[in-house]
């Protein structure tokens, strides 16, 4: 009897094995199912844009197949979304701190009500939430990441009191041409995040940064200019 009730056991859960990994063609890309729910692919990320919490998977898949055959490896810049293309750039900004990187899509998930996107080890101790877990971001599909060209400045620090952005951005004029101050609002709140210098290269800006952290500014890091 103990046999039998295995048997069907081992029976029902190949079953729900193969129904979870599933895949069909459709005419807006590929399906395939996780838990029973049915997930569809979109064809395009061209303007792609969402905004919702990400999490972050690491040692213990590291090593393992992603969705799309490659090797997981906690150490480089990918992340794992639902429904974009494989192979998708994307623009993720950390909400709280406004860090921004880009990664490359090449697995899926996360499957738990309210995310939006499953980051690398490496991605997210790059946002900043490799502590936290999660983190409310902005992602959005970028064409390629020219990280040598452009527009680049850096991001000192962030207040919730006006006043305390605006004393700062005094002390830093002392050593930068150009600061000033973002204002942004996170879950209701309001912060102030002071930037300082304007820079051609991510080089250039990288070694400023560098100085700002040897200041004591340990929160300093180099970005795009938006």
């Amino acid at each position: 009897m103990k046999t039998k009730i295995f048997l069907t056991c081992m029976i029902a859960l190949f079953i729900f094995t193969s129904c979870a990994s599933k895949h069909e063609k459709n005419n807006k890309g590929t399906s395939y199912y996780v838990f029973g729910k049915k997930y569809t692919t979109i064809k395009s990320a061209k303007g792609f844009n969402q905004s919702g919490i990400a999490s972050w998977y690491g040692k213990k898949f590291h090593g393992r197949k992603t969705a799309n055959g490659e090797t997981y490896n906690m150490h480089s810049m990918t992340c794992a979304h639902k429904t974009l293309p494989f192979n998708t750039k994307l623009e993720v900004e950390n909400l709280v701190n406004g860090k921004k990187i880009i990664l490359r899509v090449n697995d899926r998930g996360p499957f738990v009500k309210g995310r939006i996107i499953d980051l690398s080890y490496k991605a997210a101790k790059e946002l900043g939430i490799d502590i936290s877990g999660t983190a409310p971001v902005r992602i959005k599909s970028v064409k390629k990441a020219d990280f040598n060209h452009g527009e680049f400045t850096i991001q000192t620090a962030s207040f919730a009191n006006y006043d305390n952005a605006v004393n700062f951005k005094k002390t830093l004029l002392k050593d930068f041409n150009h600061v000033f101050i973002l204002q942004t609002k996170i879950n209701g709140q309001t912060f102030y995040r002071v930037r300082a210098g304007k820079f051609n290269t991510l080089e250039e800006a990288k070694i400023n940064e560098t100085k700002l952290r040897k200041q004591g500014h340990s929160n300093a890091f180099a970005m795009a200019l938006d």
